[in-house]
């Protein structure tokens, strides 16, 4: 029998569904209407009355920023009575209402649960195929991967719906509205309209000159596939372009000993986007190189007590910040004491005064570069995911802050169930693109504070910091159970695949013994009949 307050979070969870479900029949509806928007008078009442409903329930558990979202669609709504469009300010108003909405319901089950994973992304994909057979089964394999995609008829709904809003990323047919390069011409119009491109993935059955090809570049391809290739693929490219993947800013450390320019260079960075920590006490870069993390290093050359190139020695010295840059920043114009300089450690050299377009250019291609190598060696190049040795780093890691914060961590592996049947029956190409699709899977519908590695072969390993065991399994079975019904295409076959998963919760022990734990936990789920979760606690 449960006590008091097992039924009080009984009630709390059969609540929080409750919103979250009615927050969904919101959003669909919008996104319906962003669809048809001649249909504004029909699907404001439906609207209207899906708002009030979720302002209803949120209210009942003081769900407040379902309420607030939902209270605000209210009032805009209450603005168009008697209209048969809205204006731009309008369906503004309500994307933000939206963009909230869908921030809230995308929360595991209430407020508490801060950052857990997304369940669709706030702007959606448009697909203009002439094949409307393959756009459906496209549209439904990228709401499994958590995008809102919509699929057009004709060029002219396409227009309407990006000027009411504008997509993250379209999928068009070269040829979409039935005459040649159709296509093209209406992604020629509609990139007019936006100071910022929209990344477009064309594809062509029939068309692959160089002609066609560059047309399609010059207003916005990003890819350009002929013949068309499956969903799988198509779907790996399009979640290339899209917000989600947005470059996260580089960190740089700066060292320098004049305050007056070590402050100028805190702006410069900060301007351009970066974060930037500075220190002006050299003795000072051990604790600052711990406890930032830099991507990129800018030494002054010459400070009291020590020289640029002694530090880049001493920073050359730790394994972690090996392959770091080192920028040198001098008013040194001797050339071949700059390349002296670089031959202990550095890797590029600006002279005083420094221009700021220069400094920002340099800082972004030493860090593209960096970035590219550091993926070399702590990501698996088939996933992207990290490799074996990083995710045991990171479970180190992440022990650390654990131990150190007193919050809970969960360690969880994966394994694809059968998964040497799949590559003896389909081949390894398509055993290859399955474990894409687990890995892009599980990138979407994690945290960004989860780390996912791929262990080896068909197992995965998730580390999920300040998560109970419970909402661990919760959220992991939620994947388990949408991944399962994800259709995986084979030539004109379809198929699908399930995983089992072990979870264990951090006891204060060794990452191995912890490892060791989760195995035992896959294990279980292996041997109660696959395609479950087990936790263990102890």
């Amino acid at each position: 029998m449960m006590n008091d307050v097992e039924q009080k979070e009984k009630l709390r969870q059969h609540f929080a569904r409750r919103v979250t479900t009615q927050a969904r029949v919101v959003l669909d509806t919008w996104q319906k209407l962003r669809e048809k928007p001649d249909e504004l008078p029909t699907f404001r009442t439906h609207l209207s009355s899906a708002a009030e409903k979720l302002v209803r329930y949120a209210g009942r558990f003081d769900m407040d920023r379902h309420a607030q979202a939902g209270q605000l669609l209210i009032d805009t709504l209450a603005h168009l009575p008697e209209a048969t469009e809205m204006t731009q300010e309008q369906a503004e108003t309500i994307q933000t209402a939206m963009d909230e909405l869908g921030e809230s319901t995308l929360r595991r089950s209430d407020q508490e649960a801060e950052s857990a994973p997304t369940t669709f992304r706030r702007t959606p994909v448009y697909v203009a195929l002439s094949n409307g057979e393959l756009g459906s089964r496209l549209i439904k394999q990228l709401e499994f991967f958590g995008f809102r995609a919509s699929a057009f008829a004709t060029p002219q709904e396409l227009m309407s719906a990006c000027g009411l809003h504008k997509p993250e990323t379209i999928l068009m047919d070269i040829d979409f509205g039935g005459e040649k390069n159709e296509g093209i011409a209406t992604v020629e119009k509609l990139q007019e309209r936006h100071d910022t491109p929209i990344p477009v993935v064309f594809t062509s059955d029939e068309d692959g000159t160089i002609e066609t090809r560059l047309r399609a570049s010059r207003c916005g391809g990003e890819e350009f596939f002929y013949p068309a290739v499956d969903p799988g693929q198509l779907i790996e490219k399009i979640e290339t372009y899209t917000h989600g993947n947005s470059v996260d800013p580089y960190k740089v450390l700066v060292l320098d000993d004049s305050r007056a320019q070590a402050k100028y260079m805190e702006t410069v960075l900060k301007r351009a986007g970066m974060n930037a920590c500075i220190i002006t006490d050299p003795m000072e870069i051990i604790d600052a190189l711990e406890s930032f993390g830099p991507e990129i290093i800018i030494l002054d050359m010459y400070m009291p007590g020590c020289t640029g190139m002694e530090i880049a020695r001493v920073i050359r010295q730790q394994d972690r910040f090996h392959s770091v840059p080192i920028i040198y920043l001098s008013a040194e114009d001797d050339v071949n004491k700059q390349l002296h300089a670089m031959s202990l450690g550095g890797d590029d050299f600006l002279t005083k005064p420094v221009d700021p377009k220069h400094l920002v250019a340099t800082i972004h291609n030493r860090g593209r570069r960096a970035r590219s190598l550091l993926a070399l060696m702590i990501r698996d190049s088939l996933t992207g995911l990290f490799n074996h040795t990083h995710t045991l780093y990171l479970l180190d890691q992440e022990i650390i802050k654990a131990g150190q914060k007193e919050q809970p961590l969960c360690f969880a592996m994966l394994d694809l169930d059968c998964f040497k049947q799949v590559n003896d029956t389909f081949g390894h190409p398509i055993g290859d693109r399955v474990l894409r699709s687990l890995s892009m899977f599980l990138k979407q519908r994690l945290r960004k504070s989860d780390h996912i590695g791929r262990y080896g072969g068909e197992e995965f390993a998730i580390i999920l910091p300040d998560t109970e065991e419970p909402d661990a399994c919760a959220v992991l079975n939620e994947i388990r159970e949408r991944f399962a019904e994800l259709l995986q295409p084979a030539s004109n076959r379809e198929f699908n695949v399930t995983f089992s998963a072990g979870i264990a919760r951090w006891n204060g022990e060794p990452a191995q013994e912890l490892c060791q734990r989760a195995d035992r936990a896959l294990y279980e789920a292996k041997a109660a009949g696959r395609n479950c979760i087990i936790g263990r606690i102890d």
